[in-house]
């Protein structure tokens, strides 16, 4: 069986006037369906631009990538667009929240732009947000901004959901409680979660690692007894 995503000798090069830069070369690496898979590695390994050409959000140079069978560095601009919208869940390291919108609405207008949308407020509830549906991003935590993000990317019901470093602007706690949620989502509900991350402590709980260093992938590996977040100290 094929795998779900599958980066087939990926390579990237920007170009400014006469200097590349080659941010990504011959990367290659799978994740199948209900993993939660790590990409890990330093500052400036290019662990960004998998995920914006996994999320569609830019384009490669050369090589393949699938989802579902489907060849998205094929796609139009068009198709591009309804990719991010109707297959792909975005979780950042900032919320990205509207401000003059509650909780309740953020979610509402993620919702609003998909084909199989889920409810919004039985997804917030599903984040432990269910006494803050009428709340603005304010009135929230960091923590629960962030819950309020996830919830906000779930409500897509999206084939994928892309987090980049999600708890980079969260303390020590409120960081662990996300990671908690996200491991969940997969465990629980069968969704393919990919996290990118310099902390090299959060591979302990994932299903599949996968190292990048200078633009290239150097290492990939299941993991066979995926660690419960709480254990994981950092």
């Amino acid at each position: 069986m094929s795998a779900f995503v599958r980066f087939d000798q990926v390579k990237k090069v920007y170009r400014m006037g006469e200097v590349e830069i080659h941010a990504l070369r011959d990367a290659s690496f799978s994740i199948e369906k209900g993993e939660l898979c790590v990409i890990v590695g330093p500052s400036g390994a290019g662990k960004t631009t998998l995920l914006n050409i996994l999320g569609g959000m830019d384009t490669l140079t050369e090589g393949k990538v699938l989802l579902g069978g489907e060849d998205i560095s094929a796609y139009s601009s068009r198709q591009l667009t309804a990719y991010r919208r109707h297959d792909i869940g975005f979780v950042f390291q900032f919320y990205n929240l509207v401000p003059n919108l509650t909780a309740l609405e953020n979610v509402e207008l993620a919702a609003q732009i998909c084909r199989e949308p889920l409810d919004a407020a039985g997804v917030l509830r599903s984040v432990g947000l269910e006494h803050r549906l009428s709340n603005f991003p304010a009135q929230l935590s960091g923590g629960e901004q962030q819950r309020v993000a996830i919830a906000r990317a779930i409500a897509k019901n999206p084939k994928l959901m892309l987090c980049d470093e999600p708890t980079g602007a969260l303390d020590y706690t409120t960081g662990k409680a996300i990671l908690k949620l996200l491991q969940d989502m997969s465990r629980k509900n069968g969704m393919t979660v990919v996290i990118i991350t310099h902390n090299s402590a959060l591979t302990a709980m994932a299903d599949r690692v996968i190292q990048v260093k200078s633009g290239s992938v150097t290492g990939e590996e299941v993991n066979a007894s995926p660690v419960p977040v709480e254990e994981i100290e950092w």
